[in-house]
């Protein structure tokens, strides 16, 4: 005897087939406004809605490259006002985008331990600790950008009742009350790469603007230099690459859910797919302090410094098995990066443009779009910064 099947509600649905991510149906839960977009040209000024989760205003950023790989929120703390505490399931890196304000974080039954910070200052807030998160200014509210690994973590354990306010999970007591004299003191050196960037590892950064150690990094293009922020027990990594003046990037590659985020400079981005054809279909990405931007997977992408100052980015990273892709490693400079003497002639036509329009001069040396093996930092400025020998 044969038995007709009966179609099953939506809800019955395996999240494994279910066309909508675990974390996207959450997020949508939480009735707060959700942008996705390519870019976000400041988020200081960006649209905010009460989230009654948190008792404060908030939106979701899902930009193009970042769908269920990583979380950018922003939350804005009234002025004057304390958030109610709360505990994050895994770990929560925030950049300050305006204001000053206090963080008090603690495990259950033991001592609180508080720090300070103010615009531009980046932090992590280590898994399973509670929380609590206060505005020291009674005449503007501060504003926060938090980055995690959240979309990633829901779509393995869909149970977003595990991640927030959860009793049964312990922090790691060592993090906070471990040998170190203080969890959020002053970052320290951790190592040099030979190659690529100087490793910093900390929990809290003051001002990514006045950051001043960097490490030229000769095969990315002239004028630039980068260091590498790591944080104790955590696979986030961030990263602060710098452009001077009159220069720029050349263009490159890598994997998804990479957030740039602008602490300061004038600027623009270039991205276009991969395909045979994409670049005549150029995404120009303007941006400032406050600006936010997401590389999808693979696309190239190269960035422009066409403001009066030296210029920095801060590039928040997803897991490395994320980001990791064929052509990395050794060879990502020949695989994944475009040379100045193969770029498309408009990429340095509208760079020369965006200069005039701003009365700034070139400092591209002439022998960089001819000469494949040229090594601008044996030659050029690199500004104003501390350079870790």
């Amino acid at each position: 005897m044969e038995t007709a099947l009966a179609p099953q509600p939506r809800s019955a649905v395996p999240d494994y087939w279910n066309l909508v991510p675990r974390y996207s149906r959450w997020s949508e839960d939480q009735k707060i406004p959700i942008y996705k977009t390519y870019y976000v040209e400041d988020l200081r000024t960006l649209e905010l809605g009460p989230w009654e989760d948190r008792e404060c205003n908030a939106a979701f950023v899902v930009l193009t490259g970042q769908e269920g790989v990583t979380e950018s929120l922003v939350t804005e703390i009234p002025p004057g006002a304390t958030l109610p505490p709360f505990k994050f399931g895994i770990d929560d890196l925030v950049y300050v985008l305006d204001g000053r304000g206090i963080t008090t974080i603690w495990a259950e039954g033991q001592e609180k331990k508080s720090f300070e910070w103010t615009a531009r200052s980046m932090f992590m807030l280590p898994r399973n600790y509670t929380v609590q998160i206060s505005n020291t200014q009674g005449s503007r509210p501060a504003r926060l950008l938090h980055y995690n690994y959240l979309p990633t973590a829901m779509s393995i354990f869909p149970d977003p009742m595990y991640f927030f306010n959860n009793k049964s999970t312990q922090p790691d007591m060592s993090l906070l009350y471990g040998q170190e004299s203080e969890f959020y003191s002053t970052a320290k050196f951790a190592q040099h790469e030979e190659r690529w960037a100087s490793f910093w590892l900390g929990n809290f950064f003051p001002d990514m603007m006045a950051w001043d150690k960097f490490r030229p990094m000769e095969g990315r293009g002239v004028g630039a230099s980068s260091v590498s922020m790591l944080f104790p027990s955590c696979s986030i990594r961030a990263g602060l690459p710098t452009m001077a003046v009159g220069t720029y990037k050349k263009g490159h590659q890598h994997g998804p859910g990479v957030v740039v985020v602008i602490p300061g400079g004038d600027g623009f981005s270039v991205m276009w797919r991969p395909d045979p054809g994409g670049e005549k279909e150029k995404i120009y990405i303007p941006w400032h302090e406050g600006s936010i931007f997401v590389p999808p997977n693979m696309w190239w992408h190269q960035h422009f410094n066409v403001g009066a100052t030296p210029a920095r980015y801060l590039t928040l990273h997803p897991a490395r098995n994320i980001s990791w892709f064929e052509g990395r490693g050794e060879e990502r400079n020949t695989d994944s990066q475009i040379e100045y003497v193969d770029e498309d002639p408009w990429i340095r036509q509208k760079f020369e443009e965006e200069l005039t329009k701003r009365g700034v001069k070139s400092l591209m040396p002439e022998e960089a779009y001819t000469n494949r093996a040229y090594e601008w930092s044996k030659v050029a400025p690199v500004g104003d910064i501390e350079h870790v020998k």
